[in-house]
């Protein structure tokens, strides 16, 4: 046994290397009521770390809604949430972020976030059926972020694609506050029937635990603490062995033996070895379960030869699950493991002890009591102040901004304007059909999916029969469609964070009103700055109070999320970057409506104001319009009115419901010309050719507003609708009634878009605005390095 028997002397220095505050150093020695051993010390660093414990936004996330009668597993229960969504079916949906791995390594660290959250859906017995991400990075005009946006993109159709999962949705923005820290979040999202929810706890004392997937490395050593630090040059260059490598055909081998192994009824409980590996995984299981585990870590598989147990316990080794199996199973589970020819080892028991006890070339190297560790990290109540730079924000008006005189120059820059323009170079390299449950492809406002019964895991023999005998002879299985959307306009929550926090969650709920689905449930992932700069954890409370407004007036509770902290550059901070990622049911297919333009001669109306005259920036503060046409990154952004909003909703909904609407699409970023020419645009056939449908509109009745506001401002709450021109008017009614400021704007027909305001007509071809919105992020990214 090569185990190197010598290990560091605990220092105050080596303290501070291990993140641990002298502090949190003495609570630790005050838990085991002695000295650290060295792995020991690693292990509290993990735990304790930011990314593990959440010890500076806690208290924040308790103020989330985390409730409702559909929810199964609940926020910070498990891996990941589960809600019901009826006929015994249930979906297990999280968003994670890979961003600091994907600074540094941008195709493998993008690859494992993806590899990362597939395990969380599979962890909870659930099969993953489709993905979702949300990215940020600098400008394009930069050789060194375009290295980064194509490695990260590389990553992600990798690991989707090989694991044969769909990537069905996603939104990019592309900021100068990213540059240097890109931000990847990755979702996924799988189907399970309520019998199959399987928990993560050591559960029965005496069971056996077995470790499976490949053998443990160094790679990804201290990846979660390396993910609760300031990302400075040197630490990048240092941390490049801090990123873990996936292997996605492995992944999808240990997803299928995990699923088959469940369904035998053998297993008491199951753990993804996530951030912090081994250490992770088993003091989390026995915290859940109020027991002690034993392992032996000579049995665990070694890549490397002479590891040593602090080596062992925290490499990030991706694709390992642990696996608590009940007494007397344990053939049932070798012999599925070996079918699926995936390297196993039983190395060791659950105990009675509460404690974590880790043993290593015949000595004991760690004993932790594992409630304690797990459950009483460190929790602080950061100072937030207000920053300074929100006077001037406030202060801003349009006085000295000229208002637009070629207003078809200003749509076509908007259009091609990165953030903008059509990521199709982003959602081309991703197979988006595997699968075949997609409906509704990347393009319109949310993807659809359906939720056939071959997208179930496997069931147990017992839970087959009990299904059979429920379901009437020729019964058809209850086909289920899934609206899903991720949102966040970091401008916005950096000019306000706690607007821009109600307005992220807004939009995600309005995009799936758009599809015809009703919320069910969201996931966060908080990307944000230092929390110990008083203005910066402003920045993340404020925008958590708009997160969780905005969530309980849409009803979508929380199921779980992530923070990811430190998200700095050289420059400074990120913006504050809370993104959401919402769920919605559509209750019949034929409720199932896309943002583009139907039929010739259709009506198109307005739902919602067409201008907040209440507000002295009339939607551009904050707005694409103000950052493209004037350079202007500044004004506070369009006010978030919720229960406007949740009416908007609730009303376009009952529209599509009762078959009048053809098309809706939510007015967000560079108002309504952008949205406009995107109806006009966006359809595609199935051989990937464009159809184009123009439109006449006239705007002229606002006559009292400036045109860049009425075009292009991004006041809230407003979708573009079509209906048949003889339903016009019942739509106009029936929305007034509910409360909903509606407007005939103008029809549909013919190749070109017309718009009109009171000063101002311009007209261009459909095709014309294509062109410059479909082809603008190859040109980006085809252009040569500096």
């Amino acid at each position: 046994m090569s185990m190197s028997m010598t290990e560091p002397a605990i220092t105050p220095d080596l303290v501070a290397k291990h993140n641990l505050t002298p502090e949190e150093y003495q609570h630790a020695v005050q838990i085991l009521g002695r000295n650290p051993t060295y792995t020991e010390l690693g292990i509290f660093s993990v735990m304790w770390s930011e990314h593990c414990s959440y010890k500076n936004t806690r208290p924040l996330l308790k103020t989330f809604p985390t409730r409702s009668p559909r929810i199964l597993v609940g926020a910070g229960e498990e891996n990941a949430g589960i809600i019901d969504i009826g006929h015994g079916l249930a979906v297990a949906f999280k968003i994670e972020s890979h961003n600091h791995p994907s600074a540094v390594e941008p195709f493998q660290g993008a690859t494992t976030g993806v590899g990362g959250i597939i395990r969380d859906i599979f962890t909870m017995g659930a099969r993953p059926v489709c993905a979702a991400n949300s990215l940020r990075f600098g400008e394009l005009s930069s050789a060194e972020v375009r290295r980064l946006f194509s490695g990260v993109v590389q990553g992600i159709a990798h690991y989707g694609n090989c694991f044969g999962i769909p990537t069905v949705a996603g939104e990019v923005y592309f900021d100068r506050s990213y540059e240097g820290n890109p931000l990847v979040n990755a979702f996924c999202l799988g189907v399970l029937r309520h019998e199959q929810i399987t928990r993560g706890a050591a559960r029965g004392v005496g069971n056996p635990v077995f470790y499976v997937g490949p053998a443990t490395g160094r790679d990804g050593l201290a990846g979660a603490a390396f993910a609760s630090q300031d990302l400075t040059e040197a630490s990048a260059e240092q941390q490049r062995g801090a990123v873990q490598v996936g292997d996605p055909f492995m992944e999808k081998l240990v997803c299928e033996a995990c699923l088959e192994l469940l369904a035998t009824g053998a297993v008491a409980g199951m753990q993804d070895m996530g951030a912090a590996g081994l250490t992770c995984s088993t003091c989390e299981m026995a915290a859940r379960a109020g027991t002690g585990i034993e392992i032996e870590l000579d049995k665990v598989p070694q890549r490397a030869p002479g590891m040593s147990s602090y080596e062992i316990m925290l490499s990030e080794s991706q694709e390992r699950m642990l696996v608590v199996v009940h007494k007397g199973r344990e053939e049932e589970v070798k012999r599925i493991f070996e079918k699926w020819d995936l390297p196993w080892a039983e190395i060791g028991v659950i105990t009675d002890t509460g404690h974590m006890v880790v043993r290593h070339g015949g000595r004991q190297v760690v004993n932790i009591p594992a409630r304690k560790i797990a459950d009483e990290s460190p929790v602080y109540h950061r100072e937030a102040v207000e920053p300074a730079y929100l006077q001037a924000v406030r202060a801003f008006r349009l006085d000295g901004v000229s208002d637009t005189v070629q207003p078809l120059e200003d749509l076509k820059r908007l259009l091609a304007w990165p953030s903008i323009a059509s990521k199709n170079w982003v959602y081309r390299q991703y197979d988006h059909q595997v699968r075949a449950g997609t409906v509704v492809l990347p393009g319109s406002d949310a993807a659809v999916i359906r939720i056939k019964e071959d997208c179930l895991p496997v069931m147990s023999a017992e839970l087959a029969a009990r299904v059979e005998s429920q379901t009437a002879p020729g019964q058809a299985f209850p086909e289920k469609y899934l609206a899903l959307t991720v949102d966040c306009n970091g401008t916005y929550v950096y000019l306000d964070p706690y607007e821009g926090g109600k307005a992220a969650v807004t939009e995600a709920c309005r995009n799936l009103a758009c599809s015809g689905a009703i919320p069910l449930g969201a996931t966060d992932n908080l990307n944000m700055a230092n929390p110990h700069k008083p203005e910066l954890f402003w920045q993340i409370r404020e925008s958590v109070r708009g997160l969780a407004d905005a969530c309980r007036a849409f009803d979508a509770p929380v199921t779980g999320g992530n923070c990811s902290l430190y998200n700095q550059n050289p420059n400074g901070p990120i913006d504050p970057t809370p993104t959401v990622a919402v769920v919605g049911l559509i209750e019949k297919p034929e409720h199932i409506t896309t943002q583009w333009f139907k039929d010739e001669g259709d009506t198109i109306i307005l739902l919602g104001e067409a201008v907040d005259l209440g507000d002295p920036l009339l939607g551009l503060g904050g707005s694409a319009w103000l950052q493209v046409m004037h350079g202007l990154k500044t004004g506070a952004p369009p006010r978030c009115d919720l229960e406007a909003a949740r009416t908007l909703h609730t009303t376009l909904v009952g529209l599509i419901q009762s078959g009048l609407i053809k098309s809706a699409h939510d007015c967000s970023e560079g108002g309504l010309a952008v949205t406009l020419a995107e109806c006009a645009m966006s359809r595609m056939e199935a051989r990937g050719t464009p159809r184009f449908m123009g439109a006449t509109v006239d705007l002229s009745g606002w006559a009292e507003t400036r045109s860049s506001a009425l075009l292009f401002g991004e006041t809230q709450s407003r979708v573009v609708a079509t209906c048949a021109a003889r339903d016009g008017s019942k739509v106009v009614e029936r929305a007034r009634l509910m409360g909903v400021p509606a407007q005939m704007i103008g029809k549909v027909g013919g190749k070109r878009l017309t718009l009109k305001t009171r000063g101002l007509e311009f007209s261009a071809s459909v095709e014309e605005l294509h062109h410059a919105w479909w082809n603008s992020l190859a040109k980006h990214m085809n252009q040569p390095g500096e």
